[in-house]
């Protein structure tokens, strides 16, 4: 499954965490070449410039780990994209705002993720999509999935690599694994 986030840096940084944290052991691999890097050792770049290793390929532990892109075009990582999915339980890709899938992948689900803002604000989303609430109250309607809102500390946490992500928020992310995503 891919997640795009067009119009807020840190939903595009925290979404593709809750939908893998909702999987409870999976891969978040960043294909936005241009997002500010994930924190990590190694990265896609570097997988595929010296080969993945057997234990690369799939989960030494559970839970969430993430693949940071390390300035490679997904294209040009996409026979490694492909050897991951095939070893982990779950793979959720980073996708930037404009960014086509590698052909592999062409198939693959994209959850689209927007902030739900209040009045005029609220984007304009014409399919289904993951929606970030911002702030407790009356939910709007929407099509897709209303993510509860989160904390200023653990967006933090989450930026930081420190913490997990909150349980409510991950239960509002495992509806998405169930739902027609264009």
């Amino acid at each position: 499954m891919a997640v795009r986030c067009a119009v807020d840096p840190v939903l595009h940084a925290l979404a593709p965490l809750g939908l893998a944290a909702a999987r409870g052991t999976a891969l978040v691999v960043d294909l936005d070449e241009e997002a500010p890097s994930y924190p990590g050792s190694t990265s896609l770049a570097k997988l595929v410039v010296s080969q993945p290793r057997l234990a690369d390929l799939r989960p030494r532990r559970t839970g969430v780990a993430v693949l940071p892109n390390g300035s490679i075009c997904p294209h040009e990582a996409s026979e490694v994209v492909e050897a991951l999915a095939t070893g982990w339980p779950a793979v959720v890709l980073r996708l930037g705002s404009s960014l086509d899938l590698p052909s592999p992948f062409e198939e693959t689900p994209v959850v689209p993720v927007a902030p739900l803002l209040p009045g005029f604000l609220y984007p304009a989303v014409n399919t289904p999509a993951a929606y970030q609430a911002f702030s407790h109250g009356p939910s709007p309607r929407v099509r897709g999935i209303l993510l509860p809102p989160l904390s200023r500390s653990g967006i933090y946490r989450m930026l930081g690599g420190t913490g997990y992500p909150p349980r409510r928020w991950v239960q509002g992310w495992e509806r998405a694994w169930n739902l027609p995503w264009p």
